[in-house]
């Protein structure tokens, strides 16, 4: 089973339009309504392959009640901590040429009790976990600390737990050694201080991130590939993607095929790289199944072309 942790959830609304005009009356071609939230995309990611998985998530008012409901119409079991403040809504503008523009709303603070009551559920709900997914930005009230607190609560508890978070909360979380974290590339570059232009920065940065704690990095370069850093050694993975449909919950489903498949090694990353390469052929953010995938698409290499420019670099 693999329990996934959402502190910040959302109702999602991806709506696909030809093409944005600022202050002009827009027609969306296609509409959708999705359960969202990094870790609910990791649970949704992992249910669509057919896997067990339980999402801890606070949830209040009228969009957390219909975030619970969609999720389990799609099997996902909810372990709902309920909160006083409305769950948040958020807004995804998809054009045809495969440009997204998000609109994602700050979300409700959590009082103290709130907190104390999320921590507890994680806890009661990891015993039959082999994989704890902790994902996404921290809602108001949750220190930076929270997602260490977490690491280090899942370890003591015997837990493997991966993490995919960024900023303040990501570094103090690595002092705790999370097993495996999985920035994209632009919080990789945060992490580190300092711009990306080539495969080779990334693979130097996601070193740095395990010197800093992390057994193992699954950076996310998007249309460049993915990376696999840990300690036996260093692999690049891409995809060939015929086209783009939206890239909304990519690094989700990616994280949900790494955890799938085992969590470490090639062949790992080979299904990360599949489910993140179909994912993103998909409209809104609709999790890929397994007729979705293509593997014979995917290539896995430890030969990394450390100089190859990235076709999106980080400044």
């Amino acid at each position: 089973m693999i329990l996934t942790v959402t502190p910040n959830p959302s109702l999602d609304r991806t709506y696909e339009v030809p093409s944005l005009e600022r202050g002009e009356v827009i027609r969306a071609t296609g509409e959708r309504m999705d359960p969202g939230g990094k870790g609910v995309n990791v649970s949704r990611a992992v249910a669509a392959a057919g896997r067990r998985t339980v999402a801890v998530l606070p949830l209040g008012g009228a969009p957390g009640a219909l975030v619970a409901d969609l999720l389990d119409a799609q099997g996902i079991e909810v372990a709902p901590v309920p909160v006083a403040g409305a769950t948040r809504s958020n807004i995804a503008l998809a054009e045809s040429d495969g440009v997204l523009t998000k609109i994602n709303a700050p979300g409700p603070e959590l009082s103290a009790e709130e907190q104390e009551l999320l921590l507890e559920t994680v806890r009661a709900q990891s015993r039959d976990a082999d994989w704890i997914a902790c994902c996404g930005s921290l809602p108001r009230g949750l220190a930076p600390s929270w997602y260490a607190d977490v690491v280090a609560r899942a370890h003591a508890g015997g837990a493997r737990i991966a993490l995919d978070t960024s900023g303040r909360a990501l570094l103090e979380a690595l002092r705790e050694r999370p097993d495996v974290v999985k920035p994209n590339a632009e919080e990789l570059a945060e992490a580190v201080g300092r711009p990306l232009s080539t495969v080779g920065d990334a693979v130097k940065a996601a070193e740095e991130l395990r010197e800093m704690g992390a057994r193992a990095v699954l950076a996310s370069l998007g249309a460049d590939g993915q990376l696999l850093v840990d300690g036996s050694g260093t692999w690049f993975g891409s995809a060939k993607v015929d086209a783009v449909r939206s890239n909304v919950g990519a690094g989700d489903s990616s994280l949900a095929g790494f955890l799938i498949a085992g969590g470490s090694g090639p062949e790992a990353l080979a299904s990360a790289v599949a489910h993140g390469a179909a994912a993103v052929q998909l409209p809104g953010s609709v999790m890929p199944t397994p007729s979705d995938l293509d593997p014979a698409a995917v290539t896995v290499t430890a030969e990394v072309p450390t100089d190859r420019v990235l076709k999106e670099p980080v400044s």
